[in-house]
């Protein structure tokens, strides 16, 4: 089974691109992130036509997310502030099109997009650190409900120095500063796991390169795209890669997918293939 994750930075302008690459791939799952489009203009017919089902939750211009697959995708929850119920800072967070998740052939799928925060002097910085301590309010529920859990999307943070091109250039900047890998590390928790971490553990290993100043020619990039699942995934995981290749295209997305393949029961499998939580 393959659940793969990308940040299209437009939904629209990159909707050949990412029907091609439905094609060539052939993905269970895909989550979007920065789709940039009302749900009305979304383009679902590409997305139909080739046998997918879809849940999305966008904006004119700016933020959106989206899960294409080909199970049935069952328990959609939009935002925060529908596992987070009666709080209205939940409510505030969620006006932003961030967060999307789905029970999908008994995983729980968990799409997000994580605010930039501009700068560390900024009020969009409060912003994100807020939203990442509400994602861990948001996933300690899921966690438990004991259902497997798979965490992807664009989390604008670099883990440690090795997912930075040139980390001391960074050092206690936007997506590197040790304040944001903190948050990030007390919101996943002791439950999940950064899966592309167990098959890929060195360097120059990114998922993202600036527009700007020939990041992409010099391979001056970013791994802010990740992949986390829990133990019930973890033990079934067979490959986690970055399709890199994708970034020469002609008007690319400045993100690139990330894949993860488990070993897991296709919905016709389920009669022949069991599943030991204990195993």
């Amino acid at each position: 089974m393959l659940i793969a994750t990308w940040n299209v930075n437009s939904v629209r302008s990159r909707i050949d691109q990412v029907k091609e690459w439905l094609v060539d791939n052939q993905p269970d799952i895909l989550c979007l992130q920065e789709t940039k489009v009302e749900d009305k203009d979304f383009p679902f017919e590409v997305f139909t036509n080739l046998g997918y089902q879809l849940s999305i939750k966008g904006q004119k211009s700016y933020n959106g997310v989206a899960i294409i697959s080909r199970h049935s995708i069952d328990d959609v929850q939009i935002g925060f502030e529908d596992v987070i119920l009666n709080n209205e800072e939940a409510s505030h967070l969620s006006e932003q099109k961030r967060v999307i998740s789905a029970l999908i052939n008994d995983i729980r799928i968990i799409n997000v997009y994580v605010p930039n925060g501009s700068s560390l002097d900024s009020e969009k910085f409060n912003y994100k650190k807020k939203w990442i301590s509400y994602l861990k309010i948001f996933l300690d529920k899921y966690l438990s409900r004991k259902d497997p859990i798979c965490l992807l999307g664009d989390f604008n943070i670099a883990p440690e120095d090795k997912d930075i091109h040139s980390p001391e250039k960074f050092k206690g900047k936007i997506m590197a500063s040790s304040i944001e890998r903190e948050l990030l590390k007390y919101a996943i928790g002791d439950k999940l796991e950064d899966v592309f971490r167990i098959f890929e553990p060195g360097k120059d290993n990114w998922t993202w390169w600036n527009y700007r100043h020939s990041a992409w020619e010099k391979n001056n990039g970013w791994r802010i795209d990740h992949i986390y699942v829990t133990e019930e995934l973890l033990s079934r995981a067979r490959s986690c890669w970055i399709d890199k290749k994708i970034r020469s295209n002609h008007k690319p997305s400045d993100h690139v997918p990330v894949i993860l393949n488990i070993d897991w029961p296709s919905l016709e499998d389920e009669n022949e293939f069991s599943f030991d939580e204990n195993e």
